[in-house]
């Protein structure tokens, strides 16, 4: 399912979301993670990261730069997930896993390659390409 959102300032955000047996993969359909839709994408995958099952993974993959603002809100959605649930990260560039790397935070959340997140994946009914 793709999920197309629009922050008070007009930016347009797009999300898919993905089951799977353990939880939910939110891949992140935009080129860059800053400060033009760092709010909105912070709400709208907290939002989701609630009822998202055990582990919620964050398909970064499509994501080729973040800035503090992007990083910023990944730390929030991280420190609100409910106890007992998990987030991980998957699919980061070099330039994005450089981000986690310098502020250490590559030590603190879980980061696993892109293949490892789709091969776990479970495609979901009706998914909407537009």
């Amino acid at each position: 399912m793709t999920l197309q959102d629009e922050s008070a300032k007009g930016t347009k955000m797009q999300l898919s979301l993905m089951p799977r047996d353990d939880g939910l993969t939110i891949r992140v359909d935009e080129k860059r993670l800053d400060a033009a839709i760092a709010t909105a994408f912070k709400d709208k995958v907290r939002t989701l990261a609630t009822h998202g099952g055990t582990q919620v993974t964050l398909d970064l993959t499509p994501v080729e730069f973040m800035d503090s603002s992007g990083l910023g809100a990944v730390i929030a959605i991280f420190k609100a997930m409910p106890s007992g649930r998990s987030l991980v990260l998957s699919g980061l560039s070099p330039n994005v896993e450089r981000v986690f790397r310098l502020t250490r935070m590559d030590k603190v959340m879980t980061i696993i390659p892109a293949a490892t997140a789709v091969s776990s994946a479970v495609p979901s009914c009706g998914t909407d390409p537009a």
